[in-house]
This record gives structure tokens, sequence and C-alpha cells, in this order.
């Protein structure tokens, strides 16, 4: 069993920068795959980036490519999204996510079986 607590959220303007975290609790498998989704107001949840424990292989959605980067501390069990560029399409609740098999399709998040509780980003414009 791993629980997931995400931290990091809050208010910035457009442009400005955040670094979410994600501390995991139990043992991560080095095939799992972590990754983050968001959810904004009125819409289904959608991939962010994600990371492959073993290889730190990170991928992530057009949307935030060149702004988000991913990464991994296997030593304290910690995952942590820095996002830079902030724009106000960037406003959703994100939510941190283990998928212990690692599956192809890492986009999907039926394939993440942990879950966090989310954190709010709101970036102003």
């Amino acid at each position: 069993q791993v629980q997931l607590v995400e931290s990091g959220g809050g208010l910035v303007q457009t442009g400005g920068s955040l670094t979410l975290s994600c501390a995991a609790s139990g043992r991560i498998f080095d095939d799992s795959r972590l990754g983050w989704f968001r959810r904004a107001p009125g819409k289904e949840r959608e991939f962010v980036a994600s990371i492959r424990w073993t290889t730190g292989m990170a991928l992530y959605a057009d949307s935030v490519k060149g702004r988000f980067t991913i990464s991994g501390d296997k030593a304290n069990n910690t995952m942590a999204l820095q996002m830079n560029s902030l724009k106000p399409e960037d406003t959703a609740e994100y939510f941190c996510a283990l998928d212990p098999y690692a599956a192809a399709v890492y986009w999907r998040p039926s394939n993440y079986r942990y879950w966090g509780q989310g954190t709010q980003v709101t970036v102003s414009s």
C-alpha cells in the first residue's frame, strides 16, 4: 500500500514559478511510474508529466513541455514538479499518482492505482 501527499500549490502570477512536491509512504518498486495529473474546473483529469522510477525517464504533455520539469528522489521517496512560465490555463488541481506496473499508456489516469488528494494551483492573469 502506498500513500501519496502533495504540497506546494498556491497562487502565482502569470509568468511565475511554483514547485509541487509529492511524498510517498510505503515501498515504491523500481518498475513503478509516478505521474502528475491536473483537473481544471469543468474539465477531465489530464496528464501533465511522468517519471519512470528506475530510469528517471521523464515524459511530458505537449502543453507543458519546456516549462515543467519532473524529478524523483529515490532516497527520500519524493517527487517534484518544477513549474516555470506559468499561464492562467495551468490553473487546476494537481494530483500525483503512482502506477506500480508502468503501463505503456502512461497518460491514462486509470492506469495509476494510487493517488494523492491534490493541491490547488491558481495562476492569475
